[in-house]
């Protein structure tokens, strides 16, 4: 017997749609404001500086930032364009490369976790109690979207969804 569908879980539906592109689109107004690169520059730095080598496969750093991989590719080309990574060929498959956070981007990476910090807490942290957080994180895990593994040292999980640094990644 199928059960119907009811109008909570149908506006619970469009508040999850809608939720993540109208916090997103503040905190990148936030960086900008702050002068600071997209988002997107964030998760790729914060991914290869996790990398327990600093580097990753592109197909590696797509997985991880949960993004297509035409997008992938001109993010990375704009990383080492700026130099904060760098491309390393595969000494196995010569075929294959790497992809290698610089110094620079790690230094990149930390400024713009201040700013980014500071956008989380005004669009989200000000607005929940940390219980109220902490349901969210529930009620989140029961749709998939597991909160257990996230970190609240400056390293954000990204198997989550929509976070950076102690928030659950995109």
């Amino acid at each position: 017997m199928k059960r119907k569908l009811s109008s909570e879980a149908t506006a619970a539906w469009i508040r999850l749609m809608r939720v993540p592109s109208r916090v997103l689109d503040c905190v990148e107004h936030d960086l900008k404001k702050a002068g600071f690169p997209p988002l997107a520059w964030y998760d790729a730095l914060l991914e290869l500086s996790r990398a327990p080598s600093g580097e990753l496969r592109p197909v590696e750093l797509e997985r991880q930032m949960l993004i297509p991989q035409y997008s992938t590719s001109r993010l990375i080309d704009k990383l080492v364009d700026e130099g904060l990574a760098a491309r390393r060929e595969c000494k196995i498959d010569k075929r294959g490369q790497f992809v290698e956070i610089t110094e620079a981007g790690r230094e990149l990476q930390k400024k713009m976790w201040s700013a980014y910090s500071a956008a989380i807490d005004k669009h989200v942290g000000s607005k929940l109690s940390d219980a109220d957080a902490a349901r969210l994180c529930g009620l989140l895990d029961r749709l998939g979207c597991s909160c257990d593994d996230v970190k609240t040292d400056n390293k954000r999980d990204t198997k989550a969804a929509p976070a950076r640094d102690g928030v659950p990644a995109r």
